[in-house]
C-alpha cells in the first residue's frame, strides 16, 4: 500500500477535522470564494474548507488519498444537499485524470504536504491550475514552537527512522523550499508569498480529552504511541504530549482552545 494512504486511513481524521471546523470556515472567507468559481480542494480530508467554499456557492472538488475521508466527505456533501460538492480519492503527486487549468483556485490546507515527491506536487498544482487562477496552501512550519508542530516532532522522536529518501512533510513550511518547489514548476518569484497564519482548534474538554482523539485517531501520533508502547516509552510520551497540549490550551480547564501557526502560502498562476 502506498504509505501515505496507509498512514491517512489508519486512522479517523474525521475527529480531528471536526476541531478544525471554524477555523475553516473563516480561512475560506478571506479567500473571495464565490459563486460560478471552480475550486479543488486537495487533500481535502472531510471537508473542512471544502463545504464552506460549496456553500459560498463555488464548483467544489475534493481530493484526499484516503478513502475513508472521501467516504466522509461526500456524506457530508449529501446532508448538506450541495449538489456542487463532491470528493473523489487521489493523488496529490499525481492528479491522474484531472484536466489542465481546470480550477480558478486551488487550495490544500495540511493537506497536499503530506504527499511524496513535493517537486511532483508543485507542478501538478500549477498544471491543473488555470491562467489566473490562484494556489492557497496552510503548510505546518518545522520546529514552531506550536501545537502541531510539536506534535509532528515528538512523534517522530518515538518512532523508527524514515526510509531512505524521504522528504519530511513539514519541509513545506519553508518558505525557500516553497520558493524553490514552485520555482521549478514555473512560478515566476513575484507570483508566490508567504505569511505566517493560525489555526484554532476547539474541543468542548478539557486538553487531555483533546489529546485522546489525536492518540486514537491521527496516524502519526497513532504511530509513536505504537513505537513507544514496544519500547515501553508509552507512559513517558503521554507525559510529553500531556504537557504540551495543557500547557498551549487557552481555554479553561474543562474546555480545549489551542491556536497552532502555519505557513500560508499564496501562488499566482501568471
Amino acid at each position: 500500500m502506498n504509505p501515505n494512504k496507509e498512514l491517512w486511513e489508519k486512522g479517523d481524521f474525521t475527529r480531528i477535522a471536526a476541531t478544525m471546523r471554524e477555523s475553516g470556515e473563516d480561512l475560506i472567507d478571506t479567500l473571495g470564494v464565490r459563486k460560478g468559481m471552480d475550486v479543488l480542494d486537495l487533500g481535502c480530508g472531510d471537508g473542512t474548507t471544502a463545504v464552506p467554499a460549496a456553500e459560498r456557492g463555488a464548483n467544489v472538488l475534493g481530493v484526499d488519498i484516503a478513502a475513508n475521508l472521501v467516504e466522509a466527505g461526500n456524506a457530508r456533501a449529501k446532508t448538506a444537499n450541495l449538489g456542487n460538492l463532491r470528493f473523489q480519492q487521489g493523488d496529490a503527486s499525481n492528479l491522474e485524470g484531472i484536466e489542465d487549468e481546470s480550477f480558478d483556485l486551488l487550495v490544500s490546507i495540511f493537506g497536499a504536504m503530506f504527499a511524496p515527491r513535493p517537486l511532483d506536487v508543485a507542478r501538478e498544482m500549477v498544471r491543473v491550475t488555470k491562467t489566473g487562477g490562484r494556489i492557497v496552501m496552510g503548510n505546518w512550519i518545522p520546529g514552531d514552537p506550536t501545537l502541531v508542530a510539536q506534535i509532528l516532532k515528538i512523534s517522530a522522536a518515538y518512532t523508527p527512522p524514515p526510509p531512505e529518501g524521504f522528504v519530511s512533510p513539514v519541509t513545506w513550511g519553508v518558505e525557500h523550499n516553497v520558493r524553490e518547489r514552485f520555482g521549478s514548476a514555473g512560478v515566476r518569484p513575484e507570483d508566490i508569498s508567504c505569511e505566517r497564519a493560525t489555526y484554532v482548534f476547539r474541543h468542548d474538554g478539557p486538553p487531555a480529552d483533546f489529546l485522546s482523539l489525536f492518540r486514537s485517531f491521527y496516524g502519526p501520533t497513532m504511530n509513536a504511541f505504537q513505537a513507544a508502547s514496544n519500547n515501553r516509552r508509552e507512559e513517558e510520551l503521554q507525559a510529553e504530549l500531556t504537557g504540551l497540549f495543557e500547557g498551549q490550551n487557552q481555554a479553561g480547564p474543562d474546555s480545549t482552545e489551542i491556536p497552532a501557526t502555519y505557513l500560508k502560502v499564496m501562488v499566482g498562476k501568471q
